[in-house]
């Protein structure tokens, strides 16, 4: 410790949001370099380390082999595959001194595919499963939690190349059992859910959540075995009504309605339903006007219908208008539609409604819809269904307005907040909401790269065929986030023994050169034994700091050489995690501290199935 590159912090990071974040920066792991961006610590890139090894050990077993890319890429491929356009702001872009596009990569789809057209020409050469773990770059708008979203993060990526669907989804499921040993090694909790592809394009894909109440993903699940992010929940939407017995739509005074709330009170003061059950919020339409930009640049105003006891989740709403990205709509943005009453928007006024509503045909045939904003609704706005929503006139709202009576939508969108209880997708039992860290994603991404970059083989009877490909990642940084928001006490970290920086921890608690000698002694016959020890030799530095730093630390064992060895002749063994705390004879420490420590080695678990 003495000569180590390591300076623990005893006050928290002014920044700092989460355990992981708090702890990785005050253990010295790692330090803030910018937004997003970090400097890995000795200690961190130790552990960085030991997570990148079950990983590679486990992609080697599946039979991947592992290759290594640049970050640095041209921006050609990208353009070719859409992506370039896709990413938006999110890609970093850069041009070299004689006006060449680059990009920081944000992953390597392009690259892979090309590699392996250059590479291989025939069915016999598939199926192929290549990985690498390298940086990535992403220009997140708001990173958080320290590393677990940042802008340069690492990341294991595989890519899987077959003939037909049916190989695809048999390089899956082998990457998909991988992933589930990986996590078991690591001893980290996880649930597979659902997911949307977002940019990465594919018919099917999963994440891997690590369930934390820290996690910037919600996902749900029932009882019955469904999972999904919550971003791609599909909402059961209910069969259309008859309202042939709803009165006729009529617009009434509303004056001081700011909220759904204050709606609802007023409707049952004033307009009492004729059936005489209670106005609710879940009878009022609630529309939400947001701007959209696409990725060449332009703009879009969109209205979103919900239903007014829900509201819109914009992560949702951001994946399934993506790629395009989404902001709530700004004063600027509602210049030039005065048939956008703002706090009294209905229907009636905007989308297939709108008697300024027209088709226009551009120079290359391509249809655009004019004269009024789109408008798109949750699929729980049913034929029949009859709301309480905006008029379009200042202070009214109209009662009964019955969807494909009164008005129309030019769609649905899956935008609106997802509830515990809330039926699941596939008739499994109600939804149960929870909180989780993303620690992986993988992807049947079928043809698309394939095709866009000319990646085909010769089948057995010499014909071209397109390639069918899947795409697997793992964030290494965010799985080491992941690790410190699970294993953490109120003093430090607490590593499992397979990825802690170091297996033992020693520490020489004062002034006598016996105590430093024996200390120094057993770290040297403990690391003979191919074992890995930090020794705390600092002589300047009080008991109580020593102790203070190894719980910071977390290194799972701790061996104290102090006042006991002149009194009894023992040292103390410590397990960080349990507390546990045992008298060893100094002269035996060497052989029963070794034999502790092998132990908890060989039961790490090996990730093999029972």
């Amino acid at each position: 410790m003495s000569t180590s590159f390591i300076r623990t912090l005893r006050e928290d990071p002014a920044d700092a949001e989460v355990a992981s974040h708090r702890l990785l920066v005050r253990a010295c792991y790692v330090r803030r370099a910018a937004p997003g961006i970090y400097t890995w610590l000795p200690l961190g890139l130790r552990t960085l380390g030991k997570i990148e090894q079950i990983v590679r050990d486990e992609m080697n077993r599946m039979g991947a082999q592992e290759v290594h890319f640049p970050g640095l890429l041209p921006a050609d491929p990208y353009k070719t595959s859409g992506r370039w356009y896709d990413y938006g702001p999110t890609l970093f872009t850069l041009e070299d001194r004689k006006g060449g596009d680059y990009i920081l990569a944000p992953t390597h789809e392009e690259m892979f595919t090309l590699l392996v057209k250059d590479m291989c020409s025939s069915y016999k050469d598939l199926p192929l499963w290549i990985y690498q773990i390298q940086t990535k770059y992403r220009d997140e708008a708001r990173p958080r939690a320290g590393v677990i979203r940042g802008r340069e993060f690492i990341m294991k990526d595989s890519y899987s190349f077959d003939m037909d669907d049916e190989a695809l989804g048999r390089s899956y499921q082998a990457h998909r059992d991988a992933y589930e040993r990986i996590f078991t090694r690591l001893e980290l909790d996880y649930v597979p859910v659902n997911a949307m592809a977002g940019a990465m394009g594919g018919s099917h894909s999963e994440e891997f959540l690590l369930p934390s109440p820290v996690g910037e993903d919600t996902y749900v699940r029932s009882a019955g075995g469904y999972a999904a992010n919550a971003e791609a929940v599909v909402t059961v939407a209910p069969e259309p009504v008859d309202a042939s017995e709803v009165p006729a739509a009529t617009v009434v005074d509303t004056p001081d309605t700011p909220t759904i709330d204050t709606l609802v009170a007023l409707c049952n003061e004033r307009y009492p339903r004729p059936d005489g059950r209670a106005w609710t919020a879940a009878d009022t339409l609630k529309n939400l006007v947001v701007t959209l930009t696409h990725p060449d640049g332009t703009k879009e105003l969109l209205v979103v219908g919900v239903p007014g006891d829900r509201d819109v989740d914009m992560k949702r709403l951001a994946a399934s208008v993506a790629p395009a990205e989404v902001e709530i709509a700004t004063d600027e943005d509602f210049e030039g539609h005065p048939e956008l009453v703002r706090g009294y928007i209905g229907p009636t006024a905007i989308g297939p409604n709108s008697p300024n509503r027209r088709v226009e045909v551009d120079q290359d045939g391509n249809e655009r819809l004019t004269g009024s904003v789109r408008y798109l609704i949750d699929p729980r706005i049913v034929d029949g269904t009859a709301w309480v929503t905006g008029a379009n006139i200042e202070r009214c709202h109209v009662l009964n307005l019955v969807k494909g009576r009164d008005f129309e939508a030019d769609g649905t969108i899956e935008a609106a907040e997802v509830r515990d209880g809330d039926p699941a997708p596939d008739g499994s039992g109600p939804l149960e909401i929870a909180r989780g860290i993303e620690i992986a994603h993988i992807f049947e991404l079928g043809r698309k790269y394939a095709e866009s970059l000319g990646l085909t083989v010769l089948d057995e009877n010499g014909k071209a065929r397109v390639v069918t490909m899947g795409s697997y990642g793992i964030g290494i940084t965010r799985v080491l986030a992941a690790l410190a928001e699970v294993h953490h006490d109120e003093h430090g970290l607490t590593w499992p023994i397979q990825v802690a920086p170091y297996h033992l921890q020693v520490l020489a608690t004062g002034k006598e050169d016996a105590v430093f000698d024996t200390a120094q002694a057993l770290s040297q016959a403990l690391s003979d034994q191919g074992l890995e020890v930090l020794y705390d030799d600092r002589r300047k530095v009080s008991a109580g700091v020593k102790f203070a730093d190894a719980e910071l630390l977390g290194n799972p064992f701790v061996l104290v050489v102090g006042r006991d060895l002149a009194r009894q002749g023992t040292v103390e063994l410590r397990d960080r995690r349990s507390g546990e705390r045992r008298q060893v004879p100094a002269d035996q420490a060497a052989q029963v501290v070794g034999e502790v420590l092998r132990q908890a080695l060989a039961s790490v678990p090996d990730g093999r199935p029972a």
